[in-house]
């Protein structure tokens, strides 16, 4: 325990009142008084500066043992770190974004909100789906993949949007009248491997499309039977009039075998019309698995276009504005005017070897800024600024 709590009992000043004119919660601030754990969000030395100008302030002396029991260690500034701690420190601090978090009914009220913005049922059509230039980009070129036969992949962090996205575009095909099939092979379960879970071969995606575009044909039992009833499908329903557009999720999950055998369905022709387009979705070790350097893959990695979602960084302003918005209310009502660039410098992390890496998707940004309200009101803060979000 710090002398700083008997000091400040002893003069009558409350633990929360101080924290407060620190922008501190009351946790970090009992944390600090009663255990001497001073928050990682600010430097020591700035903080005992701020508590003792704080404290004469209110014409109380400040004697030299308020920290004593402060570590050696504490004071001294952060030594650098191996590139391997680094990474550790950017995973935790990736996995403590990424858990879900939940608008209370005390900020709801707080705040004057009647939805949560960052709620699912927030999204009702393509009008409250988040544009950008490379958001465009990536709408234009799934729905060119669905109406010319293409084989694209959309790759992203988790939480990068990918999902939003693909129902962007399903529900695009029937706003727009086209006249194209969508196969979803089910991926419950699907692993690269058979140790890990149930790999999906060629033969259950043969299956998926031939039980999608024409259900009253049973699969034939041998594989050649069986894939030449499904050309003879596709080039019937493609006669018809029909585009067909097979669309698998949780894309990082196929094993190379499997990547290999997509780029021979994507050959399945009727003279230079393409029977089939492809969209892969999937996150970041999709990438890798498609890499140039990997031998096994370069016949795919030739032809797939790889679509790789960014983070929102620069457009994280016009981000947080569009999503209070859809739900009526002005974001100047909920974050002060430093509160965005707080946001964009927790979300941005040094990852050793890496870099800087970006944390600025849909999903970590939601779910931080969700943490920040709940903390905000409960505090009574009357909007989410620096000092709100450096405490999250």
């Amino acid at each position: 325990m710090l002398n700083l709590k008997t000091y400040l009992k002893q003069n009558g000043i409350s633990q929360a009142e101080l924290g407060r004119e620190l922008g501190m919660s009351r946790t970090a601030m009992h944390n600090l008084c009663a255990q001497g754990q001073y928050p990682k969000t600010r430097p020591i030395r700035q903080l005992m500066n701020e508590i003792t100008d704080r404290l004469r302030d209110r014409g109380v002396p400040t004697p030299s043992s308020l920290f004593d029991e402060a570590t050696p260690e504490q004071l001294q500034p952060p030594r650098s770190q191996s590139p391997e701690a680094t990474n550790t420190e950017a995973t935790e601090e990736l996995s403590m974004l990424l858990r879900k978090q939940t608008l209370t009914p005390q900020a709801r009220k707080h705040f004057g909100l009647f939805r949560d913005p960052f709620a699912d049922d927030a999204l009702q059509g393509a009008d409250d789906v988040f544009s950008t230039p490379d958001i465009r980009y990536v709408r234009e070129s799934l729905w060119s993949t669905a109406r010319f036969g293409g084989f694209a992949a959309v790759i992203g962090e988790s939480g990068a949007g990918k999902s939003t996205l693909r129902r962007d575009l399903l529900e695009r095909i029937t706003r727009e009248n086209e006249q194209c099939i969508v196969i979803e092979p089910y991926v419950l379960g699907m692993e690269d491997n058979d140790r890990k879970g149930k790999t999906l071969k060629a033969g259950s995606i043969a299956d998926a499309i031939i039980a999608t575009v024409n259900p009253l044909e049973r699969p034939r039992l041998s594989p050649e039977a069986r894939y030449r009833q499904l050309h003879r499908i596709l080039r019937d329903s493609s006669r018809a009039g029909n585009r067909h557009l097979l669309v698998i999720e949780e894309a990082h999950g196929l094993p190379l075998p499997t990547l290999k055998h997509l780029k021979r369905f994507w050959e399945l022709e009727d003279g230079f019309r393409k029977l089939l387009g492809i969209v892969l979705i999937g996150q970041t070790e999709l990438k890798l698995k498609l890499s140039e350097t990997n031998p096994e893959v370069r016949e795919v990695t030739q032809r797939i276009e790889l679509i790789e979602l960014q983070p929102l960084d620069a457009e994280l302003d016009n981000y947080l504005r569009f999503k209070f918005q859809r739900v009526g209310t002005d974001i100047d009502q909920v974050m002060g005017a430093d509160g965005c660039d707080a946001i964009r410098s927790r979300l941005t992390v040094s990852a050793g070897r890496r870099g800087i890496v970006s944390l600025l998707y849909p999903l970590a940004v939601n779910n931080f800024l969700t943490a920040a309200m709940n903390l905000a009101a409960s505090l009574g803060a009357p909007t989410v600024d620096a000092n709100v979000v450096r405490e999250v």
